[in-house]
């Protein structure tokens, strides 16, 4: 009640290191879609990977089995 209300301030923020050259190429990567490609990627070859190894496995329960 006593004590005066601060007042707002503004925002003034000016980045250290901007580049307006690298704001240009991140505008581009995003058209392009870039970043999603890789990871469409990753999935593709992950999927490949699990389906030899549950090859593999199946192997050895097979030749376990003695039906190989």
């Amino acid at each position: 009640m006593f004590m005066k209300k601060p007042k707002h301030r503004i925002f003034d923020y000016s980045p250290r290191y901007y580049k307006p050259e690298d704001d240009e190429k991140e505008k581009r990567k995003k058209k392009l879609k870039i970043r999603y490609s890789r990871k469409a990627n990753r999935r593709k070859n992950s999927s490949v990977f699990l389906i030899l190894v549950m090859m593999i496995i199946l192997f050895f329960y097979l030749k376990l089995n003695g039906i190989i």
